[in-house]
């Protein structure tokens, strides 16, 4: 049994403060006996002002929110997987790029987001991501974390399940989906598709979300979750801020697949046929 820690957070316009709420959450998990903290997508920053938000979006190297969360996660001796920051690439575009840290505050792997949000809502609400973020190229598994084989998605990533079929068939044990959902998306997928991907791939979900009215007037759903590999939700954080515990048995994997063994059954799917 492993306890693991969400942080569902109401990020905002400035680094430092997001920063500041960061290494608390880290404090936080460490002291409720979490082995790792999920945090959510865009946990450094969230602003729609683009001049405004373009001053504080530095190199990877330079970047205020991850330094404090990688000497928070060696002071307080815990992983911790940081859902996303956006951060400045070589070229003109930012990558929305998760990294996952260990014990002694080293990054032990990046990925950048795949699948880029690029939508108009019935709410008015429209969101261009590919505007400004480049995509990701890789499908990425981190080995040896608390939690077994992590594999690592970002928020939209949520819609295309053959990421999550690629990841569970790389033998993943766990699949982290960190977000800042929208509340109309929120209210009417969230929980039905995070359920879905863990039935389809029979492993743990766990999904840290954004929450509440932010700073640049985005509403996000919250209900940062953990879902069991028979789609059982374990935790749901609901609209509150902070800090939420689970545990995770990953025996629990071994036992779903033996009663469903569905990834075993997998065949290849022959091209459509037009009649």
């Amino acid at each position: 049994m492993v306890k693991i820690a969400l942080f569902q957070s109401q990020t905002g316009i400035d680094p430092a403060a997001n920063a500041s709420s960061l290494a608390d959450a880290v404090a936080a998990a460490s002291a409720g006996g979490a082995a790792m903290l999920f945090t959510p997508e865009m946990s450094g920053l969230l602003d729609r002002d683009a001049e405004r938000a373009a001053h504080n979006v530095r190199l990877e190297e330079n970047d205020e929110v991850l330094a404090a969360t990688r000497e928070a996660a060696s002071r307080h001796g815990i992983w911790v997987h940081i859902g996303s920051l956006a951060v400045r690439t070589e070229g003109r575009q930012l990558a929305n790029r998760a990294f996952v840290i260990d014990p002694r505050g080293e990054i032990r792997a990046r990925y950048d987001k795949i699948h880029l949000f690029d939508v108009d809502l019935p709410t008015g609400e429209s969101w261009r991501e590919s505007s400004v973020y480049s995509p990701g190229q890789g499908v990425v598994l981190v080995n040896g974390t608390p939690v077994g084989k992590l594999g690592l998605t970002i928020c939209y990533d949520l819609r295309f399940p053959g990421l999550f079929a690629r990841l569970a068939e790389a033998d993943a044990d766990v699949i982290s989906v960190p977000s800042a959902f929208t509340v109309p998306t929120g209210q009417a997928h969230w929980h039905i598709l995070l359920r879905a991907r863990a039935i389809e791939a029979g492993l743990f979900v766990v999904a840290a979300a954004q929450v509440g009215a932010h700073e640049d007037g985005r509403r996000t759903y919250g209900h940062s979750l953990v879902v069991d590999p028979w789609g059982e939700v374990l935790l749901d954080m609901g609209t509150d801020k902070g800090v939420g515990f689970a545990d995770i048995d990953l025996k629990r994997i071994s036992e779903v697949r033996s009663r469903i063994p569905a990834l075993n059954h997998r065949r290849p799917i022959p091209e459509a046929v037009m009649t």
